[in-house]
């Protein structure tokens, strides 16, 4: 029994230093775990703040009256947001954004003006969403 395994870890400790020795003359990776880490949380808090500011958008009395008259279900609206990403998250954030921005301390009737456009554009961009 004390030969077999003799025989057999042989061959086998010779695999492992070989391999062992392969691998260590690799180059080492381009990307740190620990960068590629970080990047994946910068650009999921980057995705939760497009999200958040969408949200801020869609609870705003002005946008719930236009989403309302448009016979727009603001429910299915609110859930389409958990799923935007890419572009589509990109365009829906940055209008909402210029909602958010526009709303804050009162606004003229041109600005209101302005801002009801882009509220009819940010609902009309997350319905388009929704369809794909």
């Amino acid at each position: 029994m004390k030969t077999l395994r003799r025989v057999l870890v042989l061959p086998l400790a010779l695999v492992t230093m070989s391999a062992g020795s392969a691998l260590a003359g690799q180059q080492p990776h381009l990307i740190t775990p620990d960068q590629l880490t970080s990047t994946l949380a910068a650009q999921t808090a980057t995705e939760e703040a497009s999200r958040g500011a969408i949200r801020e958008a869609l609870a705003r009395p002005d946008v719930r009256s236009v989403a309302a008259g448009m016979g727009v279900d603001l429910n299915r609206l609110g859930a389409a947001v958990d799923t935007m990403a890419g572009a589509d998250l990109d365009r829906a954030a940055s209008a909402a954004r210029q909602v958010n921005e526009q709303l804050v301390g009162g606004a003229s009737t041109v600005v209101i003006s302005t801002t009801t456009i882009i509220i009819v554009l940010l609902v009309v961009l997350l319905i388009v969403v929704i369809a794909d």
